[in-house]
Order: structure tokens, then C-alpha cells, then sequence
């Protein structure tokens, strides 16, 4: 019986369903944000002191956030600045996949109608030696783990 492990959390590629992507945009460095979970609504029973009713309402999404080194041309940028400068957005689909060492999809993670809430970039610093990051956090309504 071969032996399992875990796969590794630094070999991802992020995609989004845009035009005119360029090879780099594919490129993230870090994605966080990917959780479940589910609202409650809590109920006080009358005459009952000791506990309150705890129901379930529906599921809860986090924003998504991605870091990358910034690029200077890139059609996910055009796409989170039209969406706040011009309130143009576009919602879109993403797509997270996880990749084995021979770069096939392990976990694809679906977010759906995803669009730009926020788009920020790394402080600038002429004591340090560190690339400028881009963060994108987005939006979306739900995601699907394929």
C-alpha cells in the first residue's frame, strides 16, 4: 500500500475568466480566504436560563485575497480598477486549483461571480530590498471544491 501525503500548499495557479489574460496572471503568491462556514441564529427560550437555541441559517463566505508580485500590465488589475473607479464590475468567475508534483489539478476550488472589493498595493520602503505586492480581495457568492 503506497504512502499518503499531504499535498503541499505552495504549487497553485489561480485563474480568472477574463479577456485578454497574459501568462503572469496566473501568478499568485499567496491565496487566503478559502472557508466555510455557517450562520446561526440564536433563540432565547422563555423560562430557560442555562443555554439559548442555536440554529442554522445559511452558509458564509469570506472574501477572497490575493497577493502577487505587482505587475505593470495585467488584465486582472484593468479589470479590479474599472470595476472601482468606473463601476464597471464585471463579476467573474475564479478558479484556485491545487497541483502535484507533476503540476495536474489536485483540488480545483470555484468561486462564483466573484468581483473587486479591494485592490491595494505594499507600502514603499528605500531601506528594504522587497518587491511591491498587489492584493486583490473579492467578492463573490458562493464556492464549489471540484
Amino acid at each position: 500500500m503506497p504512502v499518503y501525503y499531504p499535498p503541499v500548499g505552495f504549487h497553485f495557479k489561480v485563474e480568472f475568466a477574463l479577456p485578454g489574460l497574459g501568462e503572469n496572471d496566473v501568478r499568485f503568491r499567496e491565496v487566503s480566504g478559502i472557508s466555510l462556514e455557517m450562520e446561526e441564529e440564536t433563540i432565547t427560550e422563555g423560562g430557560q436560563n442555562r443555554f439559548v437555541h442555536k440554529l442554522p441559517v445559511r452558509a458564509k463566505y469570506p472574501d477572497l485575497v490575493l497577493k502577487r508580485g505587482m505587475l505593470v500590465d495585467s488584465a486582472v488589475r484593468t479589470w479590479c480598477q474599472n470595476a472601482i473607479e468606473n463601476y464597471d464590475i464585471q463579476p467573474t468567475t475564479v478558479w484556485v486549483t491545487l497541483l502535484n508534483e507533476e503540476h495536474q489539478p489536485l483540488k480545483t476550488y470555484t468561486f462564483v461571480n466573484a468581483w473587486p472589493k479591494k485592490w491595494n498595493i505594499s507600502d514603499f520602503n528605500a531601506e528594504s530590498s522587497e518587491i511591491v505586492v498587489e492584493t486583490l480581495e473579492l467578492a463573490y457568492q458562493y464556492y464549489t471544491m471540484g
